[in-house]
């Protein structure tokens, strides 16, 4: 069984920045990264990154999110610059297994006041 381990949401002003965590417990991910979900809307890709450091973004979040992994911790960080109040959501980490099994963290809440 895979255990994640997320942190680093919080609230936040306009322009200010956090820094959200995502730790499994074992396993190789070929892919990490991060959903975030508002209210009232579906589940929307943030950011990913494949084993080889290969990255992809939302197009709302390029130039201000950054995603990164420490392979050897299974560690995902996503740091957020300059957050905008539609940055607001319920931010889950996403992870996929060699074999191709995804799992989900529980959330963590991102809220940015204007």
């Amino acid at each position: 069984q895979v255990q994640l381990v997320e942190s680093g949401g919080g609230l936040v002003q306009a322009g200010g920045s956090l820094r959200l965590s995502c730790t499994a417990s074992r396993t190789i991910f070929s892919v990490m990264g991060w959903y975030r979900q508002a209210p009232g809307t579906q589940r929307e890709l943030a950011a990913t990154i494949t084993i080889g450091g290969a990255t992809n973004y939302a197009d709302s979040v390029k130039g201000r999110f950054t995603i990164s992994r420490d392979n050897a911790k299974n560690t995902v960080y996503l740091q957020m610059d300059n957050l905008k109040p539609e940055d607001t959501a319920v931010y889950y980490c996403y992870l996929r297994s060699i074999a191709r099994i995804d799992y989900w963290g529980q959330g963590t809440q991102v809220t940015v006041s204007s």
